[in-house]
Parts: structure tokens; sequence; C-alpha cells
């Protein structure tokens, strides 16, 4: 399976509150087709950010010859799922990702299993696929198995795929390429951002502890732009990660996500777009 290029559009959210379209027309000149959105809840409803409706949106992306491929949500017993299903039909998106979430021990990552294989069955009876994204958490060990594990051997393989950021596997202490070897044909998509050669204490388990209870407080504080770089300016073995993701050959799509960032957001996922393009084309 050939890997095309795209983008979480979590990258651009702060030029997207203030101009929608003009952001997605800048992006769209980039190069941009393939997106991956978010839809949050908020006290007027579920939003796509911009203020547009899913039908508002998908006019625009029709307009732009851009596409969602993808589209991240929070999962969690109070998802509004029958809302969250149509708006996902609305804009064309064909699978839901689950953002992030927290784990204190090993039962809760198994009766989160259990819950997500259930919704798996929601997604797919309604058309729609369900994948999970890592962070660096789900690295941490709970009675000598990381989270990661536990997931793949609780997760059903005929409902549940999995979104593999290499960045995060990393700040969690794992190796990205023996991951994605792990992973196998379970990992449908990527997510590739770089990390500094600045950057102290790359694993975040060495400053917060491999046995803390890692929660939405401890991911806020690695939200540092300092920590983050653009695709192909920073340590990362992307070439390594292209070159193991076509050789297992299950992963469609590579996005550049960059959490936050130093510069101007539309300008850094410029950058990334065109170290990307010439890596994917290198390798």
């Amino acid at each position: 399976m050939s890997l095309s290029m795209g983008l979480q559009l979590y990258s651009v959210k702060n030029a997207l509150r203030q101009d929608f379209i003009g952001t997605l027309e800048k992006l769209a000149g980039i190069g941009y087709r393939n997106l991956e959105m978010v839809i949050r809840k908020t006290n007027e409803g579920l939003s796509l950010v911009g203020g547009l409706s899913p039908k508002e949106v998908r006019a625009q992306l029709d307009r732009l010859g851009m596409k969602v491929v993808g589209c991240h949500t929070h999962i969690n017993e109070e998802t509004e799922w029958e809302g969250i299903i149509e708006a996902n039909h609305m804009i064309g998106s064909p699978a839901i990702g689950c953002s992030v979430a927290f784990f204190s021990n090993k039962d809760d990552v198994l009766r989160f299993c259990e819950s997500f294989n259930r919704y798996g069955e929601l997604c797919k009876t309604n058309g729609l696929g369900l994948y999970y994204h890592n962070h660096f958490q789900e690295f941490q060990q709970f009675e000598g198995e990381t989270v990661m594990d536990i997931m793949l051997h609780n997760m059903k393989k005929d409902l549940i795929h999995f979104e593999f950021d290499s960045y995060w596997a990393v700040r969690g202490g794992a190796d990205p390429i023996a991951w994605l070897h792990k992973l196998g044909d379970r990992c449908t998509k990527l997510h590739q951002k770089d990390l500094p050669v600045t950057t102290q204490h790359v694993n975040w388990f060495d400053v917060f502890g491999a046995t803390s209870n890692i929660t939405i407080d401890e991911l806020y504080k690695t939200q540092d732009p300092a920590h983050f770089c653009e695709v192909g300016t920073g340590t990362l073995n992307i070439r390594g990660i292209i070159e193991a993701a076509r050789k297992i050959g299950s992963a469609e799509y590579i996005f550049v996500e960059q959490d936050v960032t130093t510069r101007d957001e539309v300008e850094g996922v410029a950058i990334s777009y065109g170290n990307l393009e010439r890596l994917l084309k290198e390798v």
C-alpha cells in the first residue's frame, strides 16, 4: 500500500480559529489534500472548530479538492456517538480516532479495551472504522506489560486499528521502528513530527517517573514548543520509519502533526510538507 501524506488539523488549531476558510485555502496551496480533523464537545454542541457546520465544512473541502480521511474525538462513556457518527458521515470521514486516554493500572486498560471493542462494533455497524492514537503514556508498564501491549492483546483486530505516533513513542522510551513491526497490519495511519536536538530528558518517564499516575496535567506539561520541531529538522529517524512502514505495507497515511510550534503554524506545516514530501520520494 502506498503511503500518502496528510495533515492533522490540530497542528493549525489557532490559525483555524482565526480564519477557518482562509487557513484551509493556505493548506491547499501548500499541497495538503488528505486531512485528519478533530471534533470537540463544547457548550454549544459538537464543534469542528471555526464555527462551520459539518455540511459547510464539507462544501469547503470539496471546493478545495481536499478530503477528510479520519477524525479525532475524545472517547469515553460520555461520548455523543449519534452526533459524532452523523458529523463524520457529513464531512466524508471513513473512521473515528481516539485522540487520548489515561490509565492508572492494568484494570483501567482492560476496562477501556472492553468498552473500545463495543465502540468498534458501533462504528462498524454505522460504516465507520475506529482507531487509537498513542501518546507517551501508553508505553508505561503495568504488571510487566506496556499499555500498548495490553491494548494489542485485548482490542479486537477486526474492529480496532492503531494510528502510531513515532514522536510520542520515543518520548515514552520506546523504539518506534520496533513498534511499527509489532503493530504490523494493525497500524493503518502514522503521525509524524520531529524532536529538536536540544531536547533534554527525551524519555518523559525520566521526568514524571515510570510508576507515576499520568493524567492530562502531565500531558499539558509536555506541550512546550521547545520540545517540538518540523518534520526533517530534528533527531527522529523519519527515513527509517518510512522504510519500515512501507515494508509492512498496512499504513495508508502519514500525517504531519505538530502539537505546538515556535513558528507561525501554517509556516511550520509548510516546512514539514516540503521535507516529508522529499523523504517520501527518496525512500
